[in-house]
Order: C-alpha cells, then sequence, then structure tokens
C-alpha cells in the first residue's frame, strides 16, 4: 500500500472547554499555526492515549502538532506556476 501524503503544523492548545451537559466530552481549543485567520482555531474531544495506554488529557498552552494525512487516491499533482 503506497505512503500517504501528509503535512504537520504546529499549535498551542488555547483553551479547554467544560461541557455544558455533564455526559458531554470535555474540548481542547488548538489554534493551528499557518492556517488562515478565521478558520485557525479547531475543537477536539480532550482525550489522547499515551505510550502505556493510559488516557491522558491536553493542558491549556501546550505545544502539539497537527497531522493531516490524506490517502494518494486523494490527492493530485500540484500545478507548476507558469513563469
Amino acid at each position: 500500500m503506497a505512503e500517504k501524503s501528509s503535512t504537520t503544523r504546529p499549535g498551542v492548545v488555547e483553551k479547554i472547554i467544560k461541557p455544558i451537559v455533564p455526559e458531554a466530552p470535555e474540548k481542547a481549543q488548538i489554534a493551528v499555526e499557518g492556517a488562515d485567520h478565521l478558520y485557525r482555531e479547531i475543537r477536539i474531544e480532550n482525550m489522547l492515549v499515551d505510550e502505556n495506554g493510559k488516557e491522558v488529557q491536553l493542558k491549556k498552552g501546550a505545544e502539539v502538532e497537527v497531522i493531516i494525512e490524506a490517502d494518494p487516491e486523494d490527492t493530485v499533482a500540484k500545478k507548476k506556476e507558469t513563469e
């Protein structure tokens, strides 16, 4: 199987959002560097798994990496700009 195309962007956890409903998951808001100003924040469930399989959570101010991956059939070659 062909390797996926990918890019990695640095980010910072801007805030931790507590759920309004107790059953709902806590969210982490991450500012992604290099994204357009109006679209730089993403919110994800604040639950990760460490190397021992233990559930952990992000802290405000944590530096993270946001990885975007795509299968080869979901990408096209970049067009060259004409000079």
